[in-house]
């Protein structure tokens, strides 16, 4: 595992804290080694730092409560929602206490007339879209895994679909947090635009529980539109893919997603998922609208692809077969797996201008030959976001160091590209390093409002911020 930072602990008050919780939470209180274990475990490659307790909470008073608690005692708090962070978000480096809100799960309310909702944090995209079904409505961000609608606002997550519906930032109207002195707030109305002060809610979406609690999200919703095609493509090279990614980008096509899978990962989800796809460079995309629309739509693609190369161009309608295809992408990870049987995927998380997506993930397979390591990408090409996940032995601490080396390179080159170290992952502890190289002086602005909102430091300390 790679070692995290270990902060200074507050051994009084932790022991305090855990004497009081105990008394006030009962069965919901835990110190039980498993469980705190699993409340640090995230899909990454980061040592887990467990915290000393964890309290499964069921309101925002009793997170305000919770959080008082551990203010008077100056004890760290970290939110914990599905457990599905990348970059060492809930880990416990300084000891403290994890708030799980994976309880707080209520769909509190749908105006089906605004098109916006009101849900608990521990709500997950897929359980909410299965509740706004009936309705016609869906929530459009899809990370992939089942994670809380809490941790995506938290970590400002995006996904395959944001390229026409934007991520996180973009889909969320309000939340209500509870701040590092136990108040409880709200950021702002459910009107769809707003002038009034601070926009506090973009302030608090994205700050990965280091500046307040969120307990509840409002939320944009969308129609289900009236017809959905999903389609994939074969190219010749990720340079002709990604061409053909910025052509319709630059015709203005509205399409919902389009993924970018490289020949190793085509190869592991036909292997994977039982598909026989051609083994190069393929694009899956899907497109929304009307009947007419998406027909329309599915050939300007069809037209555009041919001009770079693109074969064996298939589009269905069929809610079977989208299914069965868009499962494949969202078991790729499984699949990448499988490729090495015993290794850790190290999933980097690198965005960068789309003109400089071909040039950058050209360069993450060279470099990845370069230091013998195998990394097969994935990407949402629509928004030039990819993923290099490194299948690393952990136990060769010569491939780990090569593994450490090409993440750090893939960061950098990404920065020097106009881009950014992560596209939705957020940066944790992971990404530290490189959070000052790609906004300098900015970074300060950021420790400031940290220690304006937060002076004592016990909202998820080491995250974000040295």
């Amino acid at each position: 595992m790679v070692q995290a930072t270990a902060l200074e602990r507050n051994e009084d008050g932790i022991s305090a804290a855990l004497g009081i919780l105990k008394q006030q939470f009962g069965e919901r209180f835990s110190t039980g080694a498993a469980i705190r274990e699993q409340h640090a475990h995230t899909t990454t490659w980061i040592i887990n730092q467990p915290p000393d307790g964890v309290v499964f909470a069921h309101s925002a008073q009793e997170v305000s409560d919770i959080v008082k608690i551990c203010a008077a005692h100056q004890v760290p708090i970290i939110p914990f929602g599905a457990g599905t962070s990348l970059e060492g978000h809930v880990n416990a480096p300084a000891g403290g206490i994890s708030i799980d809100l994976s309880q707080m799960d209520k769909v509190l309310e749908v105006n089906a007339g605004d098109l916006d909702c009101r849900v608990q944090p521990g709500v997950t995209r897929m359980a909410l879209n299965t509740y706004l079904r009936d309705q016609g409505l869906f929530f459009p961000i899809d990370p992939g895994a089942d994670a809380s609608i809490g941790g995506m606002t938290a970590t400002r997550a995006s996904g395959t679909n944001a390229v026409r519906y934007g991520t996180m930032k973009d889909n969320v109207l309000s939340v209500q947090a509870v701040m590092a002195n136990g108040e409880i707030i709200r950021t702002s109305s459910r009107a769809r635009k707003s002038s009034a002060g601070y926009d506090l809610t973009r302030l608090m979406v994205g700050s990965e529980g280091t500046l307040g609690i969120i307990t509840e999200v409002t939320l944009r919703l969308q129609g289900i539109p009236e017809a959905t095609s999903a389609a994939s493509c074969s190219f010749p090279s990720v340079e002709a893919a990604c061409e053909t990614v910025m052509a319709v980008i630059q015709y203005g096509l509205p399409v919902a997603r389009i993924e970018l899978l490289d020949t190793l990962v085509v190869k592991a989800v036909n292997s994977y998922s039982k598909l026989s796809l051609p083994e190069t460079p393929l694009l899956l995309l899907e497109f929304h609208g009307t009947d007419a629309g998406v027909t329309e739509q599915t050939e300007i693609f069809g037209a555009l692809a041919e001009d770079f190369g693109g074969t064996g161009y298939q589009a269905t309608t069929s809610a079977e077969e989208r299914t069965k295809l868009w499962q494949a992408r969202h078991d790729a990870y499984w699949a990448m797996l499988a490729l090495r049987q015993g290794a850790k995927a190290v999933a980097t998380d690198v965005c960068v201008p789309i003109s400089k997506l071909a040039e950058a993930v050209v360069a993450a397979n060279e470099k990845a030959d370069e230091l013998g390591l195998i990394a097969p990408v994935v990407g949402h090409a629509g928004d030039g976001n990819f993923h290099a996940s490194v299948l690393v032995d952990m136990d060769d601490a010569d491939e780990v160091a090569r593994a450490e080396n090409f993440v750090s390179w893939l960061n950098e080159r990404a920065i020097a590209l106009g881009g950014t170290c992560t596209g939705e992952h957020g940066i944790g502890q992971g990404k530290r390093p490189y959070l000052e190289k790609e906004l300098g002086g900015a970074v300060d602005v950021m420790a400031a409002i940290k220690k304006a909102l937060d002076p004592d430091d016990i909202l998820n300390p080491g995250k974000i911020l040295s």
